[in-house]
């Protein structure tokens, strides 16, 4: 139970840095931790036209990186952006699927549109 209780705290305060990196890149950021019948999505945000559902995830070590997001995961996460783009996107916006891997003593690394379905 202790393991799993700071796993969550170490997702969430990853989810922190993540948004704080997108922040300081330009992004506007919509919402956090959106919850559809689909999934939840991360992080929400914006920069210009572009609107991006972001997912975030948080290792112990940078080598742990590498195993971090799958197929499946992403396709979660975009079946709950799917659902959420009437509310967070307009006509004529742009829509992608990111996500932000996030180590102790290392930048996040943003992965840009990585979801191509």
């Amino acid at each position: 139970m202790r393991d799993r209780r700071a796993a969550e705290l170490r997702g969430r305060d990853g989810e922190r840095r993540a948004a704080w990196w997108l922040w300081l890149r330009g992004w506007r950021i919509l919402d956090q931790r959106v919850r559809t019948p689909a999934g939840e999505v991360d992080i929400v945000a914006r920069r210009g036209t572009l609107v991006a559902f972001v997912e975030v995830k948080t290792r112990k070590s940078a080598a742990e990186l590498d195993y971090a997001i799958d197929e499946r995961r992403l396709a979660r996460v975009a079946a709950a952006a799917e659902l959420l783009m009437p509310r967070y996107a307009g006509p004529g916006d742009d829509i992608r699927v990111d996500v932000i891997l996030i180590a102790p003593r290392t930048l996040p690394r943003h992965i840009e549109n990585a979801w191509i379905g």
